[in-house]
């Protein structure tokens, strides 16, 4: 198994998923020869708790404190890779961590570990998260299923791919002139030099999956492995990150696995990331602990028209700013519900800061701002 999780991406920028200006061949790929989910969706737009979240299948307000950025899991709650390694799996993670669990308190034993190799998947000028990968595949015990959380710090903010840009592997840069800027956006060039930045993110990301995927494909594991690409949440800009609207809330979601997936193509079945983690251990024989609210996709992996859930529950907590909201997905129809109504619901910080916040608040005084916009 491996799970690639990348940081701060909306679903709708993968070439994939319709978005012509992004370049992301690698993940197209796979979703080519696998299953792109286009109703797949988050419990959090917030790194932490969306990790947190996915990492032991329950809903953030049922994960403790970690249902608030940088709070960690209750030390009672199982993850999921904990269990893989229990079962005989080697387990690693390189990239971005971000999810711990509560300490012990009088005769609690600690946790165990999740783990076995936990690296930054970061190196000398590349602090994407992803420098890691190739060699932590390469050097994986081979006689051993594996588990790898490939997390990469791309694309949140500040754009470091900028300055670490390898065009021999990359490619061109992303052109302010190209990109696909949203509606709820001013369209201005510090908006879309912005977005230009955040795409080369993107394709960085794209880049590793595909270095990851060629040396598996090498070791002749590719057709045994199942593999996810997903994001924490949505990308961070305004309307998007932490927000429990689609642009923050809904997931690119690709599946991978030529011996397990039966079927190719788009499936418009409604899923949910807490599910990840009992598709993984059903899959691995594992027996699934009665503290996962998730259900397992294996349904959906033979037969397209097979359906998992009614509904995905998604929530906003604290980031940076007091928040509490609650989102239902049903359908097509998305019930928000703000009960700070009288607080400013803005996005998280880094977001507040950026060049497209400050053009939207521009326009705003300029008194110019359209309906989307405002």
């Amino acid at each position: 198994f491996v799970v690639f999780i990348a940081d701060d991406v909306s679903w709708n920028d993968y070439g994939c998923y319709g978005n012509p200006a992004a370049r992301t061949p690698n993940i197209d790929r796979l979703a080519a020869d696998g299953i792109r989910f286009d109703r797949a969706y988050l419990t959090a737009s917030s790194c932490s708790p969306s990790r947190s979240s996915i990492i032991t299948g329950r809903y953030p307000h049922n994960n403790g404190k970690a249902a608030e950025l940088h709070r960690p899991i209750s030390g009672h709650l199982p993850w999921f890779p904990e269990l893989l390694k229990q079962s005989g799996y080697y387990t690693a993670l390189s990239g971005k961590h971000h999810m711990t669990s509560t300490k012990p308190s009088g005769g609690e034993a600690p946790r165990p570990t999740a783990f076995d190799h936990v690296d930054t998947g970061k190196a000398k000028g590349d602090t994407s998260g992803s420098a890691n990968w190739l060699s932590v595949t390469q050097d994986r015990p081979k006689d051993k299923p594996f588990f790898f959380w490939f997390a990469s710090y791309d694309a949140h903010r500040g754009w470091d791919a900028d300055g670490q840009w390898k065009k021999s592997e990359y490619g061109p840069m992303h052109q302010p002139a190209d990109v696909i800027v949203p509606p709820f956006l001013s369209d201005d060039a510090k908006t879309r030099q912005d977005l230009a930045s955040y795409y080369n993110e993107v394709t960085r990301f794209d880049h590793r999956i595909g270095v990851v995927v060629d040396e598996l494909r090498r070791q002749g594991v590719l057709e045994d492995t199942l593999i996810y690409v997903l994001a924490d949440n949505g990308r961070p800009f305004p309307r998007a990150k932490t927000r429990l609207h689609d642009s923050g809330m809904k997931t690119a979601l690709v599946a991978h696995w030529p011996r397990g997936i039966k079927w190719r193509g788009a499936s418009d079945q409604l899923v949910s990331v807490i599910d990840l983690a009992p598709t993984v251990l059903s899959i691995a024989g594992c027996d699934l602990p009665n503290t996962m609210q998730g259900v397992s996709m294996k349904p959906l992996f033979s037969d397209a028209s097979s359906s998992i859930r009614e509904y995905a529950f998604s929530e906003h907590n604290w980031h940076d700013y007091e928040a509490f909201g609650r989102g239902v997905r049903y359908g097509n129809y998305l019930l928000v519900f703000n009960q700070r109504p009288y607080l400013a619901w803005q996005g998280p910080a880094d977001s507040v800061r950026s060049d497209s916040h400050q053009q939207l608040r521009a326009v705003r005084d300029a008194g110019k701002l359209n309906k989307a916009q405002a």
